[in-house]
This record gives C-alpha cells, structure tokens and sequence, in this order.
C-alpha cells in the first residue's frame, strides 16, 4: 500500500508541476503529461519504480472511457448526416496515409503483412491531442475543426475492421510471425476462425447493450441515486473490458461498441456526465505513462529507426493531409491546420501495437521503436500546431498586404460588407430576388473559396473610403455591415456616414451593448444576431406549453415591438445608472402587462410572421 501511495504522489505531483507550465510556454497539457512521464519514468529520474508498468495498465482505462464517449457521440441518425464528411474524408486519410506508410516501410525491407499493419497503426491520429487543442483555440466549429473532427470519428470507427483484420494478417507467411494470444479463450484457434470470434463478439455486446444493459439502466435510474447510477456506468466499462480480454479482443474496442449501443438511448448524457470526470484523470495518467515509456537508450541503440521514422512518418503523413486538403477545397492556413491536427500519430496507435504484437503480426524488436516513435509523434504535435500557428499569421500578414481587388460592378442598389455565415444569408437573398449585390469582405482564402462556388466576391477593407466609393456607395441606397468584428463594424459605420450620408445603414450586432454604440452613430437598422431565432424558441415553447400557435407568436411580435423601443429608449439614457435601471424595471412590468392584454385581443400580425407563424390545424 505504501509504495502504491508513493507512485500516485510521484505521478500527480509530476502533472501538477509539469502541466501549468506547459500550458505558459503554449505547449498544451498533453505535451506537459508526457514531458513529466519521461523525467519521472526510466529515462529519466526513475522514480517510477517497478510499478510502472501496472500504473501503464491501470492508465490504460483512459483512453477505454474515452472510446466509450466518443461511441456515445455516434448515434447512427448523426453518422447518416456526416457520411460524406466522416467516410470520404476519413477513407481518404486513413487509406492515402497507410498507402504512403506502408509502401515506405515495405520499400525498407519488411515483409507486406507487417508493412501493412504497420502502415495502418502509424495512419492513426491523436483524438485527444487534436480535440483538446482545436477546442481551446476556439477552432472545433471552423470548417478545418469540423473536418478533422469528420476524420477522427472514421478513425475511432476503422479500429473495428483492423482488430478484426490483424488475426488475419497473422496468417500470412511472416518471419517471427507466430501468434502469441496467450491468457485468451481464443489462443488455440486458426486465424480464420479467431475472426469469426472477433465478429461473435462484437454481436453479442451489441445485442446484450440492447436487451440487458438498457433495461438495467432503467432500473437503477428509477431509484434516484447518482452514485448508484455513476458505479453501474463505470460497471458498464468495467465489464466489457473483462469480457473483451477473454476474448482476446481490444478493451477499447468493446467501450467504443458499447458507447455506440448506447448512443440512442435516455441515457446517454446522464452517461457522459458520470464518466467524464475519470476519463479525464485517467487520460492524463495515460500521456503520463506513455511519456515514462520515452527510453533514450533507444536512441542510442536504434536512433535511426526512431529519429528517421519519426521524421518520415511525419513527413509523409503531412504531406497527404495538405494534398487531401488541397483536393478538397481546404488551402491556405485551414489546410495547414487540418494538416497540423492530424499529422501526429495516436494513442490508438499504441493499442493496435499491443495487439499486433499479441497476434504476431508484429515482432517484439519492431513494436518497441515504433512505440517510441508513436511517443515522440505525440509530442511533436502540439509543436505542429505552434508552427501552424505561425505560418497562418504570416499568410496573415501577407493577405493584409495584398492589394485590393479592382471592383467591376457598379450601380448596384446594395453593398454587402462582410460576407460569413451571416452576410451571405442576406447576400444570397438579394440576389435570388434580383437585387444587384456588391460584396467585399476581407478574409482572402473566404474570397477564393466563395469564388469556387461561383459567387462574386472582391476582396478589400470595407472601412476604407476609396474602396466604398469604387462599389458604388455614392450611388447605392443600402451598406449592410455584416462583419464579425464590433470594432470594425463601428469604424464601416463612422466613415459610411460621413462620406455617404444618403446611405442606409444595417449593421449586425453581436447584443445589446454593441446595438447601444450603433444606434449612437444613426445606423438606420441594428441586427442582434440571435435576437430572431431566439423570439422563435420563445414562442415553440409557448405553443408547445398550449398556448394557440397565433396567440404565441402574437405575443412574441408584442415583444419585439416593445423591446425594439425599449432598446432605443434605453440607449439615450446610457450614462445616467438611476434612471436607466428605474426606466428598464418600468418597461419590465409594462412588458408584462401588455403581453397579458395582447393575449386577449386579436391584434394584427407582421406579414413576416404571419408567414412562419403555424396555421390553425398544422
């Protein structure tokens, strides 16, 4: 017991220490996990001790809870939307970077069952590494964010196919290749036949998620205890992993079936909640582990297989990424970046390794160097992305120094400043109505890829008085300024009305202090950007709770019309606290009273929203 406390100190005060420090230097938490594993581990201090090994196990269940929530984010209904996404994506990485490995590796001397497999296992990416650092930077949701998220959910599906296909490899005539599935039930049985068990397997843990597991969740969901609930989800992991080890098949396969089972039911969030919070520690123990098998006497013994398959690996990983990429409409810095996030090798790497060894698909003196190279690729990434980083700020620069476009359109009766998610609904409106558009926007790769699909776009600053007065804005009637930026979208503003007074103006605003500026300045129209589709849910709820359909969204136009002069209102009281806040509780209650009145009287509806308001019996 004693020394297990020692270990658990060691390991935590190394993440202690190390992460936040990490995190200053803009490496990120993974990086800090596996630099403090490879001080404390047998490279370094040695502080891990004997127990090394066992923690490595014990850690392992981090990257099993892992696989079971990402199994939960599967739901079949969302595979079918993302197909094209997930599978085109994600067959061309996994199929492009393993051809590309595989032929190298084979080119090198190995044997094609063994170049094979290793090409497959070195074609994984770090789910974690790239989610965590895409979502800190704010980039999960950005067209990059979103592909790469695509491929990583293909990869988590294809562990299915390759632990099913390495018995089969193992068949093959390969030196040293004789199985070793030693403590599974399966040990005595021919490759043919340990597939057919590989797909028993995993039937029969889908079929008992769908009539035992569930039900059983049932159950103790009915007796209120969260503990009881967290301990028969935690059972649920726990199990399949005993079930899946006498199998002989991969503990994360089965907590990834078993999150997919699980995907559609009540449950599922109530799951994801419970098993987080240990997933999250467990994973960290689990880079902490990895970093500790980082041995330097590996580089001594074998430094070019380790140095030179790190380089080649990354190398030529990245370079079928950017291709991909370019393939598919991605260039620039997003390109770069989906390249970053996917060119480091992953923690499933070290599953199939594990298990390629156990089948004897891979020979002993192979899997501990590729390990190290799976190691050292994971904390190369974080690395990747800071290069990214910096070349984007480059193109960055480059693109701010690029010349204007020369604008060929004149008289149009619109301009368009800002051309994103929320201009080009406005845009494409217009222009479906037959109304002339002139649109800039400044973002040079969202110009070049509007253009691909054909939409006239010219790039330049919106805020510069030249460029204004080459698309027409002495002439035109109406500037929408749909740019992200608050702070640009007050300068467009201030220079549009001073040097174009007869233009309207309609500016997005990101809420009510930034519509406050805006209406300073005599913008005509001040667009909150949820405030409509949050009027919408107010009134589904409404109608959904049994208010009638017209009367809901009655209501919810009395609303829009009082807070439309509320905010007016408000807006010239801006600097007086007292009565600002005596006017805003005034036209609170009087909101509430005006709503009560409207719902009993018929008052006439906006055309708008007579139009989407459901009709009596719809």
């Amino acid at each position: 017991m004693g020394s297990l406390l020692v270990q658990a100190f060691t390991y935590l005060g190394a993440a202690v220490l190390a992460v936040p420090l990490a995190r200053r230097l803009g490496l990120g938490p993974v990086l800090g996990y596996l630099g403090a594993g490879a001080v404390i581990g047998p490279g370094g201090l040695g502080l891990t001790g004997e127990e090394g090994a066992d923690v490595m196990h014990f850690a392992e269940f981090g990257v099993v809870m892992m696989l079971f929530l990402v199994g939960l984010e599967l739901e079949p209904a969302r595979l079918w939307r993302l197909r094209s996404r997930i599978f085109g994506l994600g067959s061309a990485q996994l199929l492009g970077s393993a051809a590309a490995l595989g032929l190298a590796a084979w080119a090198l001397g190995l044997p094609p069952p063994q170049a094979l497999a290793l090409g497959l296992i070195l074609s994984m990416s770090s789910t974690a590494i790239a989610l965590q650092t895409l979502a800190e930077k704010g980039l999960l949701r950005a067209e990059a964010g979103e592909r790469t998220f695509g491929v990583l959910l293909f990869q988590d599906i294809a562990v299915i196919p390759l632990l099913a296909l390495f018995p089969l490899l193992a068949t093959l005539p390969v030196p040293g290749g004789e199985a070793a599935h030693a403590g599974s039930a399966i040990a005595h049985l021919p490759g043919w036949a340990q597939a057919l068990a590989v797909a028993g397997g995993i039937g029969g843990l889908i079929a008992a998620g769908r009539t035992v597991v569930r039900p059983a969740l049932r159950s103790v969901a009915a007796t209120g205890i969260r503990e009881v609930f967290t301990a028969a989800a935690l059972l649920i992991i726990v199990g399949v992993t005993l079930l899946m080890g006498a199998l002989g098949l991969s503990p994360a396969l089965g907590a990834f079936l078993a999150g997919v089972v699980l995907a559609s039911s009540e449950y599922r969030h109530a799951l994801e909640s419970d098993v987080e919070p240990f997933k999250g520690l467990l994973l960290g123990l689990f880079f902490l582990s990895v970093g500790g098998t980082l041995d330097p006497r590996l580089l001594i013994e074998s430094p070019g297989l380790v140095v030179g398959g790190l380089l080649g690996v990354t190398a030529l990983k990245g370079l079928v990424l950017v291709g991909i990429a370019r393939a598919t409409g991605l260039p620039g810095a997003p390109g770069l970046l989906f390249a970053a996030a996917l060119t480091g090798v992953g923690e499933f790497a070290f599953v199939l390794l594990s298990f390629a060894a156990a089948q004897g698909v891979l020979p002993p003196a192979l899997v501990g160097p590729m390990g190290a190279v799976t190691a050292l690729s994971m904390a190369l990434s974080p690395l990747l992305f800071a290069l990214q980083d910096r070349l984007a700020r480059r193109a960055g620069a480059a693109a701010a120094a690029r010349e204007a476009d020369a604008i060929d359109e004149h008289g149009h009766p619109v301009i368009i400043a800002g051309y994103g998610r929320f201009g080009q609904i406005a845009g494409r409106l217009l222009r479906a109505h037959g109304v002339g558009v002139t649109v800039l926007d400044v973002d040079a790769d969202q110009v070049e890829v509007l253009r691909g699909f054909g939409q006239k776009v010219f790039y330049g600053d919106a805020s510069r008085i030249d460029l204004l007065r080459a698309a027409g804005a002495a002439q035109a009637k109406v500037l929408v300024i749909a740019v992200d930026a608050h702070e640009k979208v007050l300068q467009i503003a201030q220079e549009a009305r001073h040097h174009f007074p007869q233009l309207a103006i309609l500016a997005r605003a990101h809420g009510r202090s930034e519509a406050y500026e805006l209406l300073d300045l005599g913008v005509e129209g001040v667009y909150r950007e949820t405030f409509e589709t949050s009027l919408r849910l107010g009134a589904d709820v409404l109608s959904m709770l049994g208010t009638p359909p017209h009367a809901a969204w009655r209501a919810a136009q009395a609303f829009r019309r009082h807070d439309e002069a509320t905010l007016h209102e408000l807006a010239r009281l801006r600097g007086d606290d007292a009565a600002l806040r005596a006017t805003a509780r005034a036209r609170i209650a009087e909101l509430a009273t005006l709503l009560q009145a409207e719902g009993g009287r018929d008052a006439p509806v906006d055309s708008a929203w007579e139009e989407a308001a459901p009709k009596p019996g719809g």
